[in-house]
């Protein structure tokens, strides 16, 4: 784990007592490592390339094949 010494403004400060109340947190460390995380996960979805996004939207459209039994998966695998 990094230390690090950080001079954050006051405001900043009671939005960390926030989210370390309303989480129930040991110490503002873990409220900073939330608000961080949570921040991180929203930055890195936002910025998924179009194509990605455009490629992730077709797979979902695509319809599976059914097959009653394993045997009749073993019937389309081995074609």
């Amino acid at each position: 784990m990094v230390q690090a010494m950080v001079d954050i403004p006051k405001e900043a400060n009671q939005i960390l007592n926030i989210v370390k109340a309303r989480h129930n947190l040991k110490t503002k460390s873990d409220a900073i490592s939330l608000v961080v995380k949570e921040y991180g996960a929203n930055l890195l979805e936002s910025n998924l390339r179009p194509d990605y996004l455009e490629k992730l939207a077709n797979f979902e459209a695509e319809k599976g094949v059914a097959f009653k039994n394993i045997g009749g998966l073993k019937k389309l695998i081995e074609g």
